[in-house]
Order: structure tokens, then C-alpha cells, then sequence
């Protein structure tokens, strides 16, 4: 840490790309302290971090109840693989599966090993139970999907910066559009070796594409009916972020599992991360229930680090600050804020033509194509005037802050945004 004090920041982004790996296109500016909504750079200056870690932040940075459980935890025991029994994953696993509704859960660390988790999963389940011949079963995707960029996963994207040259690739995928009812209901009906059906509730890095209303409940009583799996990538939608637990349930306002969203689109295999720490700690989860999980069997599935002692306790306190301080409902009622000043704005702008998300995940489409430099201009201008966005898909802004924001922050982020696209403005 010495050696990097004495160092400005473009001493330090040279030494990224002269000795990392060249797999990010970071926005220029060096981070290195953050409290609440706010992070400040190696100069001092504070901005609001309106991306949260790509939402792995929803309590706010360094929320002291989630570092001290961290740090207490690791005074103690920090890791003993899963060859022995620990003290915290068995209360974990109570809590977590209480709290969101189901029997079991398998605790991994990142969000693509929670993917990769739930795809053999589902197989195992699709030859074992519903009684696929082996080799057979296929797993639905959506266009536009972002579920990581592990072989596999690539293997079902339509990204080809991310499949370009990384072949050959995993086969047992049938790619879908996204929102399309119609679409999987003819898959369905005609394909009986259909084991799954992995589905974002909100597609985040297709640029926050929001599907309809009633999407994700249809798409779960279709599955229903075929006895197929319905598995939802929570990972960045979940954990109050777009105004609810969980984003399957759409625009259902109940804050926990219940009757109402059980009855609404309640996944057969649902997959967290991102802010099952808070950003603190690398944890991921996989719940089903006993039916679909008693599948995996020892030695069959598994990760040194999946349920260490660490990750268990700073979860809990985690889940626990979401419900003493009601992110979810603080998603949703500044969520309705933000889009209603910013749909004010874009009325009268040709820059940017559209904002749309639920909650607190939301993002604005910029009037250029994918390939323009606008929306990367836009940020670096956003960044000088104190809010720290990023790109995605070219010409979408992707904005998701800490759920721990206030009104009088959000408006003042709002007023930023808008003076910045001001500067755009033809």
C-alpha cells in the first residue's frame, strides 16, 4: 500500500495495463475509498456511484454492519472447506433458505459458478426425475442474455466479442427472444426433452431491457404445465434492487416469500449474488427446493471456498440491513421518482430518447447506434460533473445506485444526469 500512495492515478491505470490482463475497459478514474452512495478517487474527489458495483453494492459501501460481521468472522476461522463442518453455514443456510422460501440451498461465490451450478442442477434433475434420455435435455435461454462468460455460459450468448475465438462450445441450449410468450410456449409444445428455462427477470447488461408485466408469470405457468424448470438469474435483479425481493415478482410490493408472489412466479431454481454480500465478500447461492436439489450427491458438485464461515456470516448480515431499512421499498418509491423527472427531461431532448427499468435499475438510450462513442463521451462527462456510469451495449447508460440512497441525494443525481445530457443536447 505504501508503494501505491506515492502513486497518481495514471500511474496506477498504467500499471493495470501493463501488468493485467486486458479483459475490462474501466472508465478512467481510480477509486479508493467508498462510504454509503459515495466513493471518492486517489485526489480526494467525490462522486456518486451510480453503478454500485453492478449492483453488488445495494446496502451502500462498507456498510459497518456488514464489515464488522466480516471482520469479526475472520478473527475467528475464515475457511476450512466443506471436508469439515463450521459453525456459520448451517445457521446460513437456515436463514437464507427462510428467507426466501425454500428447502435448500447450495452456497458458491460467484455469480457464473452460481450459473454453472443451477445448469447441472437442472440436467441431473432433467435425467434422474423427469426421466430425459441421457444426453438429451436442453435448457431454454433468452436473446440477449448475460448469465457470465464461463465456456458454457458463452456457449448460449448472442455476444460475440464474448464467443468470438473461445470455442468449441457446450451444445444442449435453445435460444429464445426475450419477452415472447409465444415463443417459448412453441418450444414447449414441441421439444418433450426440455429440462429448463433460464430466464433474467430483468435483462441488465442487454442495456435494462424490462419485459411485460405479466412475462415472468406466464413464462412460470408454462413451465408448470411442461414440467420444466423455471430458473431465474437473480443475480444482479434481486436482493431489493428493483423495488421487490426478488424481480420475478414483478411489480408485486411484498418485501419477503409469500402466498401472493408464491402464486406469481416463485422460480424452481432461483440464483443470487452480487449483493448477497453487499459487495463485501464474494457469495453466491442456489436455492430449490428438497424435490430438485436431494438430485446432487457427494462429490458430484462443489467449491473449497462455497460456504466458508466468512461468507456465511457477512450473508446474513447482508439480508439482515435490507430488511431493517426497507431497501426495497426505498428501490421502489425513488425508483418512480427518477424515471418520472427524467421522462420529464427526454420529452423535449434528442439525445436521449427513452429511460426504462423498475426500481432502481434503470438506464437511458442515447440517440446514436451501438457503435458510436456518445454514450462513453456522456460518462466521462457525468464523471466530471460528480456521478460515476458506464456504457452498455454501446448506446445505453446503465444507472443502479445504492439502495441506501435518499430523496434528496437521488435529486441531486437527477439534476446532474440531466445537466450533463444538457451539454449533448444538438
Amino acid at each position: 500500500m505504501s508503494v501505491l500512495e506515492k502513486n497518481n492515478a495514471s500511474e496506477i491505470i498504467n500499471l493495470e495495463n501493463q501488468y493485467g490482463a486486458h479483459n475490462y475497459h474501466p472508465l478512467p478514474v481510480v477509486l479508493s475509498r467508498g462510504e454509503g452512495v459515495y466513493v471518492w478517487d486517489t485526489e480526494g474527489k467525490v462522486y456518486y456511484d451510480f453503478l454500485s458495483a453492478y449492483s453488488a453494492v445495494n446496502q451502500g459501501h462498507c456498510h459497518p454492519k456488514i464489515i464488522n460481521a466480516m471482520i469479526e468472522q475472520a478473527k475467528t476461522l475464515t475457511l476450512t472447506s466443506r471436508a469439515f463442518y463450521n459453525d456459520q453455514l448451517g445457521p446460513y443456510e437456515k436463514y437464507l433458505t427462510n428467507y426466501f422460501g425454500f428447502d435448500k440451498v447450495l452456497p458458491m461465490n460467484t455469480g457464473a459458478e452460481a450459473v454453472e451450478t443451477a445448469l447441472k442442477l437442472c440436467r441431473k434433475w432433467a435425467y434422474e426425475v423427469k426421466n430425459i434420455a441421457a444426453s438429451d435435455a436442453q435448457i431454454i435461454v433468452c436473446d440477449g442474455n448475460f448469465h457470465g462468460r464461463t465456456t458454457t455460459i458463452i456457449s448460449f450468448s448472442n455476444d460475440e466479442n464474448a464467443r468470438k475465438n473461445f470455442g468449441p462450445f457446450t451444445n444442449g441450449f435453445i435460444n429464445i427472444p426475450y419477452d415472447d410468450i409465444e415463443a417459448l410456449k412453441t418450444v414447449l409444445e414441441n421439444n418433450p426433452n426440455i429440462a429448463g428455462f433460464l430466464v433474467e427477470p430483468i435483462q441488465g447488461e442487454a442495456g435494462v431491457y424490462t419485459p411485460a408485466d405479466d412475462y415472468m408469470m406466464k413464462a412460470k405457468e408454462l413451465c408448470n404445465q411442461h414440467n420444466v424448470l423455471f430458473i431465474a438469474d437473480e443475480i444482479q435483479t434481486g436482493i431489493a434492487r428493483t423495488g421487490s425481493l426478488l424481480a420475478v415478482c414483478g411489480n408485486c410490493t411484498c418485501e419477503n416469500h409469500c402466498e401472493k408472489q408464491a402464486s406469481y412466479a416463485t422460480p424452481d431454481i432461483l440464483i443470487l449474488g452480487k449483493a448477497l454480500s453487499g459487495g463485501a465478500y464474494p457469495v453466491s447461492a442456489v436455492l430449490a427446493n428438497d424435490a430438485i436439489m436431494n438430485v446432487i450427491k457427494p462429490g458430484q458438485h462443489g467449491s473449497t471456498f462455497g460456504g466458508n464461515p466468512v461468507a456465511a456470516a457477512v450473508a446474513m448480515a447482508a439480508l439482515e440491513v435490507v430488511e431493517e431499512e426497507n431497501l426495497a421499498q426505498n428501490a421502489r418509491y425513488l425508483g418512480k421518482i427518477f424515471r418520472e423527472k427524467l421522462n420529464e427531461y427526454i420529452k423535449t431532448s434528442n439525445v436521449a430518447t427513452l429511460v426504462r427499468g423498475r426500481g432502481l435499475l434503470n438506464a437511458i438510450v442515447i440517440n446514436d447506434t451501438e457503435e458510436s462513442d456518445t454514450a462513453w463521451n456522456i460518462c466521462l462527462a457525468l464523471r466530471d460533473n460528480g456521478l460515476l456510469a458506464k456504457p452498455t451495449h454501446g448506446n445505453i447508460i446503465r444507472f443502479a445506485p445504492p439502495l441506501v440512497m435518499n430523496e434528496e441525494q437521488l435529486l441531486d443525481c437527477v439534476s446532474i444526469i440531466i445537466k450533463t445530457l444538457k451539454q449533448f443536447e444538438s
